[in-house]
């Protein structure tokens, strides 16, 4: 068991401390290596949950932290809209997605979910994806985008399912956690439990609200493969890029142990948990 092995060897590091070198928050600058990190995640569950939305062609979309555009972009293929619209607040992902489309069919600008840029009723569609977890009041998030969408057009999200380990790399977390190294935490990591996510829509005003569970795999050419990109996440990688020779490879077992792997070349798979919510705008 991993919790049996000795952590001693492995240097405490507490990103509150004043010398530290990690930032306290979740940093999500380069688009690049996020999409291999989230990216291919994202599209993953973004393709079972736009099957499950099954929205109608022509519509005008808000995608409400749409990062580095994964989720935006699957929008544009698979669902003829006539516009969309993404806001993040992080400008390295935003010059990222606009490489990934042009803007006659989406345009990205900086935003707080909070505070969306835009007027009541001005668009057919509003999701979050990956997003509610990150939202500090997520039920005026939630507000914000029933305000922003016309009556009858479709309010909706999906996310990790965080508190039942539902997210990629809880594996990851894991081991973090064990090791004594205090990561950065999601602000509502609640908001995306399947209750809650219900609870918020119904309690925006939201109507005929629907949830469901989506379960994804993705497949890893090997362990470093999965080493390789996990470093580049804006969360784990910042403590994982600063480990010693000797922590690392400790780490690396230690991971190893808790994803069930023997032959670090051979590949294997890793699944994941999102929870999703759809309901109308009254």
């Amino acid at each position: 068991m991993v919790g049996a092995v000795s952590f001693a060897c492995i240097a405490r590091r507490d990103i509150s401390h004043p010398k530290s070198p990690m930032p306290p928050e979740f940093r999500f600058d380069d688009g690049a290596a996020y999409d291999r990190y989230m990216g291919v995640w994202s599209r993953l569950v973004g393709a079972s949950f736009l099957d499950w939305l099954a929205p109608p062609p022509g519509l005008r979309w808000l995608d409400v932290g749409c990062g580095n555009g994964a989720f935006t972009k699957m929008i544009a293929e698979r669902c003829a809209p006539a516009m969309i619209h993404g806001i993040d607040p992080a400008e390295g992902q935003l010059a990222f997605a606009r490489t990934q489309l042009p803007s006659s069919v989406a345009r990205f600008e900086r935003g707080d979910a909070m505070a969306l840029p835009f007027a009541d009723d001005s668009m057919d569609a509003a999701v979050m994806p990956l997003v509610i977890f990150f939202v500090p009041e997520p039920a005026v998030g939630v507000a914000e985008m029933a305000r922003v969408v016309r009556a009858g057009g479709i309010v909706c999200a999906y996310a990790w399912d965080m508190p039942g380990r539902g997210f990629p790399y809880a594996a990851v977390n894991d081991v973090l956690r064990e090791t004594g190294i205090r990561s950065p935490k999601e602000a509502n990591p609640d908001a995306s439990r399947l209750d809650r996510m219900r609870e918020l829509w119904t309690g925006a005003g939201l109507q005929n609200v629907e949830t469901r569970e989506i379960t994804v795999e993705r497949s890893f050419a090997g362990f470093d493969d999965y080493w390789d990109i996990i470093l580049g996440g804006p969360s784990a990688g910042q403590f994982l890029r600063a480990f010693s020779a000797e922590e690392r490879e400790r780490f690396q077992g230690l991971l190893r142990e808790r994803l069930g792997i023997g032959d670090a070349r051979e590949p294997f798979r890793v699944s994941a948990r999102a929870n999703a919510v759809r309901g109308l705008a009254p």
